[in-house]
């Protein structure tokens, strides 16, 4: 991309009349990126070549500003070692951060720009390790052919701005193709995550994967086996919060991954016969996930997201055939719950975000209880009160987990969600909903019956907690009596 005057030269293969105009769009828009960041990125170049090294621009950063979307995170590579790039940064970094330079990656922050140096190298697994061994190179071209995709294979050398497309990545951006710049097959052997990172840059940027690197994913998936739950995850994660998460999630089940690193996906492709009916398990999971994120009001978000994707991974297990031809999955809320805690352990999850994910799950059927609006107020409050700060997200859940092409039963079920958001509403105006506790504290509890702290303090806020679900809040005096009521009561 060379400089403001001069687009980048399409290569030799794509130049015809369709792929010239999309090349052509796209390297005005990488232009106008690198004109962005080139003062930065100029003045960066200018002290390695000083030191004797060179610098450019390379992989993702040099896709996104080709796709028009190069955000403030900036990814170099150099012949320079990682001392040498310390000794660099140092001066002129507003900070610097080494936590990977054990991978030949030295960070620093300059401006309100993040900037990650790599040393040329390659790298790769042998079949038992879960962590590369890393070896430097000294050539950009040797640097580039162990990159995962000939779209992430590009570089720009700095400052001189000279565009190098070894494996015509170019020409597969344009045509919204994920190849390797090798085969497949060694760029998986290199590191098995690469499958997944197809399946998350189909999902992210909405390309299709050629088909040379879905046989190899096919063929190779098991060998996932050997990469971390820490980096597995990750990826997930980002396949789960891309624009397409259903494009990456479908290639995972179709190649055979989705087997090993989220088995409860494909067990959702339940067998059906002509005798019992239900609808399809997997093809709904993915439509629910899909109008979760369509209900998305400030960006992705990944607890819903999980949710949606795995509410109904209990059905496999609870699936029975009923004698009038019906088919029930009864309690598959409560198994579910289990499986995506279990899951997502097994992930390497959070402990909160486990807890969260398995609430929604959980309680995602709840609100099927509330048919045509007969719920009483204490039957709200307890939605509420099991919801807790889960309570927004259950409610997009359960919009979204109506997947009927009934038009009358969706609108009746809409409204019935609209009655229900309603009467939250005006309860908690009412009554604070979001933070139900008893009338009297423990304080009060033991002043009041003149005991000590210990188990019936405990029992007597648990009898109080539920009289304000059932009965709304009460007046002092009537909770006092209620409290002496029921402590006359105990043995």
């Amino acid at each position: 991309m060379p400089n403001a005057n001069n687009d980048i030269p399409a290569p030799q293969s794509a130049r015809t009349p369709h792929s010239t105009n999309a090349l052509s769009h796209v390297q005005r828009r990488a232009v106008s990126e690198l004109l962005r960041v080139s003062p930065v990125a100029d003045d960066l170049a200018r002290r390695f070549q000083e030191a004797g090294f060179t610098l450019a621009l390379v992989g993702g950063s040099v896709r996104d500003a080709l796709l028009g979307r190069l955000g403030n995170d900036l990814d170099f590579t150099t012949d320079a070692r990682p001392e040498d790039v310390l000794r660099i940064v140092r001066p002129w970094a507003d900070a610097v951060w080494e936590v990977g330079i054990a991978f030949g990656t030295v960070g620093c922050k300059k401006s309100s720009f993040d900037i990650e140096v790599t040393t040329y190298r390659s790298e790769a697994y042998d079949r038992t390790s879960r962590k590369p061994e890393v070896s430097y190179g000294d050539s950009i071209e040797a640097d580039l052919v162990r990159r995962d995709f000939t779209v992430n294979a590009m570089a720009v050398l700095l400052p001189q701005k000279e565009f190098v497309d070894p494996h015509d990545g170019l020409e597969d951006l344009a045509a919204r193709v994920l190849r390797t710049p090798g085969t497949p097959e060694e760029s998986f052997s290199d590191d098995p995550l690469r499958m997944m990172r197809a399946a998350r840059f189909a999902a992210q940027l909405d390309f299709q994967v050629a088909p040379e690197v879905i046989a190899a994913m096919k063929a190779m998936s098991e060998r996932i086996e050997i990469v971390s739950a820490e980096r597995v995850r990750d990826e997930l994660n980002k396949l789960i919060m891309a624009a397409h998460p259903l494009k990456g999630l479908r290639l995972l089940v179709e190649t055979g991954l989705a087997d090993q690193v989220l088995p409860e996906l494909p067990a959702l492709r339940l067998e059906r016969d002509e005798h019992h009916r239900h609808k399809d398990v997997y093809e709904h999971t993915l439509t629910v996930l899909d109008q979760a994120v369509g209900l998305e009001e400030d960006g992705p978000d990944l607890v819903l997201r999980l949710a949606a994707l795995l509410h109904d991974i209990g059905k496999p297990k609870t699936r029975r055939f009923e004698n009038d031809g019906r088919v029930s999955f009864h309690h598959h809320e409560v198994v579910g719950a289990k499986m995506t805690k279990k899951r997502m352990t097994a992930l390497k999850y959070s402990n909160d975000l486990v807890k969260d994910v398995s609430r929604l799950v959980e309680l995602h059927l709840r609100f099927h209880g509330y048919g045509m609006g007969e719920w009483t107020d204490s039957a709200v409050r307890r939605y509420v009160r099991d919801a807790g700060p889960q309570l927004e997200r259950l409610h997009k859940l359960t919009r979204s987990d109506c997947t009927t092409r009934n038009k009358r039963k969706a609108n009746a079920l809409s409204r019935a969600y609209d009655g229900l958001e309603e009467r939250i509403a005006r309860l908690q105006e009412q009554e604070e909903l979001d933070a139900i506790r008893p009338d009297l504290d423990g304080n009060d509890i033991m002043k009041i019956l003149g005991i000590a702290p210990g188990p019936q303090v405990g029992k007597a806020y648990q009898h109080l907690l539920e009289m304000r679900l059932e009965h709304g809040p009460m007046e002092r005096d009537a909770a006092v009596a209620a409290l002496k009521e029921w402590w006359a009561g105990q043995d």
